[in-house]
């Protein structure tokens, strides 16, 4: 599956993966600026549940994104492939404002939203203008190349991360979620050693990326985002390693930002928040 074309990228939605277990109730500040950006109240979000096994995850955040005011937040039963051919998905898919994507198992998103009608029209609405926002699972499925499993620790290995391909909303990032709390940051380093042409983006949890059409990224939330930008690495023996042997990598780039913080894209350039 290959990512929107970025050929109207002045009119590009957000793409918005979000770190997990984001607040809810007390100060849901991803949430409200999701909202935001679809258009405040009068706007229309298409909630999708299908990573979650879990019966009232959808239903739960359609009642959530309603409390936050929004007057149409519909939850589309996305269980199986068939379901991805539901004219009536289909059409509430083309009028709506904002996607959102629930957390549970990236690759139930995969294997089932992979290649139908429902990711072809995600994507080509995303490139028009839609927002599309994930959280946990939701966040991994939304580039190009997505990171389904791994194990944890600080070091990269061959056999560190196991990849498979996401909804292909871009190819310039590879986004890793619950990422301090759970010791990701070998997985990641992993998936980008295999092909350092992404850069890496790992959230913390309550911690969400906002990444405008213009690829310049801010932070939004209370824990950090890593950025991981190989863009000068010089050396890597991922091609000579063998399973379980750790993986050297010379020369990479490191930044941890906090709500505020930019990331552009274009020119790999870091900035504090204010």
């Amino acid at each position: 599956m290959c990512p929107s074309s970025d050929k109207d990228k002045g009119q590009r939605g957000f793409i918005i993966p979000i770190g997990g277990a984001e607040e809810k109730l007390h100060d849901p500040a991803i949430l409200d600026r999701f909202v935001g950006v679809c258009g405040g109240k009068p706007s229309r979000i298409a909630i999708i549940p299908t990573a979650s096994e879990l019966e009232d995850t959808g239903r739960n955040y359609e009642k959530l994104f309603r409390k936050l005011g929004v007057r149409h937040a519909q939850v589309l039963g996305i269980e199986t492939r068939n379901d991805c051919q539901d004219e009536k998905h289909l059409d509430y898919l083309s009028r709506a404002d904002g996607v959102f994507l629930t957390g549970g198992n990236q690759l139930r998103l995969s294997t089932t939203l992979g290649g139908t009608p429902v990711a072809q029209l995600i994507r080509r609405r995303n490139v028009a203008g839609m927002h599309v926002a994930g959280t946990s699972a939701g966040a991994a499925f939304m580039p190009e190349h997505m990171i389904a499993g791994g194990d944890v620790g600080s070091t990269p290995s061959p056999d560190k991360a196991t990849l498979a391909p996401g909804l292909g909303l871009t190819n310039k990032f590879i986004i890793d979620q619950h990422f301090r709390q759970r010791d990701r940051l070998g997985r990641l380093l992993t998936a980008l050693a295999y092909n350092p042409f992404a850069v890496g983006i790992g959230l913390d949890e309550d911690t969400a990326a906002f990444i405008g059409a213009d690829d310049v990224l801010e932070v939004v939330g209370s824990g950090g985002i890593t950025i991981v930008d190989p863009c000068d690495l010089s050396y890597s023996s991922m091609d000579i390693a063998k399973r379980g042997d750790p993986v050297s990598l010379i020369d990479i780039k490191l930044h941890v930002l906090i709500s505020g913080g930019r990331f552009e894209m274009e020119s790999r350039k870091a900035t504090p928040g204010n």
